[in-house]
C-alpha cells in the first residue's frame, strides 16, 4: 500500500514522458551531425563513446524519475507509533425538556445549547466526552469516546421528543453524570450541567457539593433570559400552540440563574449563561483548559511511514554516476592526415 503527500507533483511525469519520445523519435530520425556524409561523420567522432553516451543520458533520465518519485512525498508501509493522550472526562448533561423548546434565545434553548456545545467539543484535544439528555428522568445518551465526530453527530440528533417524561430533574441528571466515570481518580473529571434551571426536584445541589468532595469539578449553563418565553408546543408540523396550564393560561418560562449558580458554587464550578451573544462557552474552556491534565491511555496507532529519503538517495546516486562516466573514447587518435583521402 502507498500513499503520497504531494500526489499533484507526480503530474510531472506527463511532460517528462513526451520529452523522451520525442528524443528517441528525433534521434532515430536524425543521426548526430546529420548535414554531413557519413565518413566525415566517423572522422570527426572517432573519440566519441556513443554507448556510454546513451547510458549515461538513460541514468539521468531515470533519476529524474526517481527525484519526481520523492518529491511527491511517498508513504509506503505501516508504523506503530506510541500515543500518550493526556485530558479529562468530560460528560454534558443536557436538558431537553419542553421549556428548552422556548424562544428567548435563537433559534431555540436547545438549538443554541448544541450550537455552543458543539464548539466546545471541536476544541478539545484528548479529552473523553459523553453526553447525556435529561427531563423528567434522565439516560446516558453517549458513553466516554474521544471520537469527536461521532459526538457532534449525537449531539445533532437531541430534541425535546427524547423523553417522554417531562420536568427538569437535575439531580437525577447529575446522578447519572457521576455514574459516567467509572474510575476511582475523581481529579480529572467535569460535569457540565446544561439547563434553564427550573428544578423540580431540589437535591441537586447537594451533589454537586459530594462530586467536589471527590475531586470532581460541576459547571452549570443557564439557557435563556431573565425575561422568559412561552413553550412552544412542536409537532411535525411545526408550533400548533403554546403550552397552558390547568386553568388555560399561557406557562412563561423563566431562567433559574440562583439555582444554577448554587450547584455551581457547590461543584467548585463555574456559571455561564447561553443567550443570544456569540461564543458563550469560552468561559467554561477555560476552566477545563486550565485543569490538570492526566494520561488517559496510551494508545498505539498504525501510520504510513515517510519513504522519500530513499527514492532521493537513489536519485542521487543516479545523477552522479551519469554526471562522471566518461564519454571519450580510449583509441585516441591523432588528427594528422585524418582528412586525407
Amino acid at each position: 500500500m502507498i500513499e503520497f503527500r504531494f500526489p499533484f507533483i507526480l503530474y510531472l511525469y506527463i511532460p517528462l514522458f513526451i520529452f523522451i519520445i520525442f528524443l528517441i523519435f528525433k534521434n532515430k530520425s536524425q543521426p548526430a551531425l546529420g548535414e554531413i556524409s557519413n565518413e566525415l561523420r566517423n572522422k570527426l567522432l572517432i573519440n566519441t563513446h556513443f554507448k556510454r553516451i546513451n547510458i549515461k543520458d538513460r541514468l539521468l533520465t531515470i533519476s529524474l524519475i526517481f527525484l519526481i518519485f520523492s518529491a511527491a512525498g511517498p508513504q509506503i508501509g505501516v508504523r506503530l507509533a506510541p500515543l500518550d493522550r493526556k485530558g479529562i472526562d468530560l460528560v454534558f448533561a443536557i436538558d431537553v425538556s419542553t421549556s428548552m423548546n422556548a424562544e428567548d434565545v435563537k433559534p431555540t434553548r436547545l438549538e443554541k445549547a448544541k450550537f455552543e456545545i458543539s464548539q466546545m467539543i471541536q476544541q478539545l484535544k484528548g479529552d473523553r466526552v459523553a453526553i447525556i439528555v435529561f427531563a423528567g428522568s434522565s439516560h446516558m445518551y453517549l458513553p466516554l469516546t474521544i471520537d469527536y465526530e461521532a459526538a457532534r453527530l449525537f449531539l445533532d440528533q437531541i430534541d425535546t421528543q427524547m423523553i417522554p417524561t417531562q420536568g427538569t430533574a437535575l439531580s437525577m441528571a447529575l446522578e447519572t453524570g457521576l455514574s459516567a466515570f467509572n474510575e476511582d481518580d475523581s481529579k480529572y473529571k467535569v460535569l457540565v450541567l446544561v439547563t434553564d434551571g427550573e428544578d423540580h426536584e431540589g437535591k441537586a445541589i447537594d451533589l454537586a457539593g459530594k462530586a467536589a468532595k471527590r475531586g470532581m469539578v460541576v459547571h452549570t449553563v443557564g439557557v435563556g433570559t431573565s425575561n422568559g418565553s412561552l413553550i412552544p408546543i412542536i409537532d411535525k408540523q411545526g408550533v400548533r400552540g403554546y403550552k397552558r396550564d390547568n386553568e388555560g393560561k399561557l406557562i412563561t418560562t423563566l431562567l433559574n440563574e440562583k439555582i444554577l449558580n448554587d450547584i455551581a458554587k457547590a461543584g467548585d464550578g463555574t456559571y455561564v449563561r447561553f443567550d443570544n451573544k456569540p461564543a458563550n462557552f469560552k468561559n467554561i474552556t477555560k476552566a477545563i483548559d486550565s485543569m490538570e491534565k492526566r494520561t488517559l491511555k496510551s494508545q498505539i496507532f498504525s501510520e504510513y511511514e515517510d519513504r522519500y529519503q530513499s527514492f532521493a538517495i537513489i536519485s542521487f546516486c543516479l545523477m552522479l554516476i551519469g554526471m562522471i562516466i566518461p564519454t571519450k573514447a580510449k583509441n585516441d587518435k591523432k588528427w594528422k592526415n585524418r582528412f586525407e583521402n
